[in-house]
C-alpha cells in the first residue's frame, strides 16, 4: 500500500488497541490515565512499531526505557485528548467513520474491501482499525473546535505573507528539539530544564549525537519521534523569537537555547531553498452540492437525522439534487444556488466535507454525514486542475499561518491536559508505580 497507508497504520498502532492484536486473558497494567487504563500489551506494540520504523537506524532511538517511557507519554496523550473530545460533546457516528476509512482506501487506490483485506494480511483486526479511525477524528473535531475558538489570523498578517512570497525569497527547513516547562514553573523547575536543554547544547556541539537523535532522547515535543522536524517555512511562518536567528545560519547550525511559551528550545536549520523551487501553485479543485439539515440546540438530532435520511432517498429514487437543495437545505448561501458551492481545494470546508468530498466519484452522492453545523448529504460534481487565484490564494495562506499559530497554542493546551491529569505510569523507566 501506498506510504499514507502506512502512516495511519503506524499512528493508529501508537493510538492504543486500535490496531492491536486481541488482547491476552492476562494482562498488565502499563498506565492509569484518570479512569482509563493503557495496557502493557498496547505499550509493547507500539514500542515494536516506533523500532519497526527505525529498522536500520536502531541507533539514533534512546536507550529502551528511555523509549518505553515517551511512548507511554504519547499514549498518554492520545487517551487525554480522546476523553477531552468526549466530555467536550464530540461524537462520531459509523456514516463517518465508514467515509474515513473509504478516503483511505481512495488515496490508496484500493477498495474497502482490499483495505480490509491488507490490514488482516498484516494480521491486524480491521474492527479496531475503525476503532482507531474513530478515535482520530475525535481528535481532529477536538482541534477544530479549538482553532475556531482560540486562533484568529488578521488579513494585514496574510498580506504581509503573501508579499513573501511574491517577494520570492528563500524557505527554511528547521527542527527544534523542546525542553518543556508546566504552566507556573517554579524557578527549581525553570533551573533544571534551562540545565539539560544546555547539556544537550553541549553534546551537539562536541560532535557526540547528531540533532535528530538528539531530539528522538531528549525532546519533550510531540514530534520528537521524528527527530523534531518542523518541516519547510518561509521566515514569515517562523517564530518571531527565532526568525532572524535562523536567517543568518547556514545549514546544520544551531541555536544557542531559546526560552519559549512552552519551555525551552534548541532549534537547527537543515537547509535552505529558493521559494522557486517550493511546490507548483496548480492544485486539484472539485465543485460539490450539498443539502443541509441544521442540528442546534433547539432541534431534535432524530429528527434531523430523519429528515435527511427522507431527502437521501429521495435523491436514490431519481429526485432532482438541485431542486430538493432549494426547497429544503438550510444552507441560506448555497439554497438559492441549488446547494452548489462551487469549486474548492477539499479541506476549505473542514475535515468532514474533504473526507465525503474526496471518497465521491463526480456525479456521486454521499450518504448523510453530520458536521458541526448538521446533517449534509454532498454531491460531487466535477473535478479540476487548477492555478490558484487570489482567493484561493489567500485562503491558503491563512490556513497555513492558522495553522502554524495552532502548532504552538495546541502544544500547550495538551501540555494542560498531561498536567492537571492523574497519570500513574508503571513502566520500566518509571520505576514501578508512579503517580503525577
Amino acid at each position: 500500500m501506498k506510504k499514507l497507508f502506512a502512516c495511519l497504520i503506524a499512528g493508529a498502532l501508537l493510538a492504543g488497541p486500535a490496531l492491536a492484536q486481541q488482547v491476552e486473558p492476562i494482562d498488565g497494567i502499563a498506565a492509569v490515565v484518570d479512569e482509563d487504563v493503557i495496557l502493557r500489551s498496547e505499550l509493547d506494540r507500539a514500542v515494536a512499531n516506533i523500532r519497526a520504523q527505525y529498522a536500520g537506524r536502531e541507533e539514533q532511538l534512546p536507550p529502551p526505557a528511555v523509549l518505553e517511557r515517551q511512548v507511554a507519554e504519547r499514549l498518554v496523550l492520545l487517551k487525554l485528548q480522546v476523553a477531552r473530545a468526549r466530555d467536550t460533546g464530540v461524537r462520531v457516528g459509523d456514516q463517518e467513520v465508514d467515509q474515513a476509512i473509504a478516503a483511505i482506501a481512495a488515496q490508496n487506490g484500493a477498495t474497502v474491501q482490499q483495505l480490509a483485506a491488507q490490514i488482516s494480511a498484516d494480521g491486524l483486526d480491521f474492527d479496531q482499525f475503525r476503532d482507531s479511525v474513530r478515535e482520530e477524528l475525535m481528535i481532529q473535531h477536538l482541534r477544530n473546535r479549538f482553532a475556531r475558538s482560540e486562533i484568529a489570523v488578521t488579513e494585514a498578517e496574510v498580506d504581509t505573507a503573501l508579499q513573501a512570497q511574491a517577494a520570492g525569497g528563500p524557505q527554511y527547513h528547521i527542527a527544534h528539539i523542546l525542553v518543556g516547562l508546566p504552566e507556573g514553573a517554579t524557578p527549581e523547575q525553570i533551573r533544571i530544564a534551562q540545565e539539560k536543554v544546555e547539556g544537550v547544547k553541549a553534546l551537539l556541539d562536541r560532535g557526540e549525537m547528531d540533532f535528530a537523535a538528539a531530539a528522538v532522547r531528549y525532546s519533550d515535543s510531540p514530534n520528537a519521534l521524528e527527530g523534531g522536524d518542523l518541516g519547510w517555512r518561509s521566515l514569515g511562518e517562523i517564530p518571531s523569537a527565532f526568525a532572524q536567528m535562523v536567517a543568518n545560519m547556514s545549514p546544520g547550525e544551531v541555536t544557542a537555547p531559546i526560552r519559549g511559551p512552552s519551555g525551552f528550545q534548541l532549534v537547527q536549520l537543515v537547509d535552505v531553498r529558493d521559494a522557486a523551487e517550493a511546490a507548483p501553485q496548480m492544485v486539484e479543485q472539485v465543485r460539490a452540492s450539498h443539502i443541509l439539515i441544521r442540528t442546534d440546540e433547539g432541534t431534535d438530532p432524530a429528527a434531523a437525522k430523519a429528515e435527511a435520511d427522507t431527502l437521501h432517498a429521495r435523491l436514490v429514487g431519481g429526485a432532482d439534487f438541485a431542486e430538493l437543495a432549494r426547497t429544503n437545505s438550510q444552507d441560506v448561501s448555497s439554497q438559492a444556488d441549488g446547494g452548489d458551492l462551487g469549486w474548492f481545494v477539499p479541506q476549505q470546508y473542514g475535515p468532514e466535507i474533504a473526507t465525503a468530498v474526496t471518497a465521491l466519484r463526480d456525479g456521486e452522492v454521499s450518504e448523510p454525514f453530520r458536521t458541526s453545523a448538521g446533517w449534509h448529504i454532498l454531491k460531487r460534481t466535477g473535478t479540476r486542475e487548477s492555478d490558484v487565484g487570489d482567493q484561493n490564494r489567500r485562503a491558503q495562506v491563512r490556513e497555513m499561518l492558522g495553522r502554524r499559530k495552532l502548532e504552538d497554542r495546541w502544544e500547550r493546551f495538551v501540555r494542560e491536559l498531561r498536567s492537571e491529569a492523574f497519570v500513574d505510569l508503571r513502566t520500566a523507566s518509571a520505576g514501578g508505580p508512579q503517580a503525577d
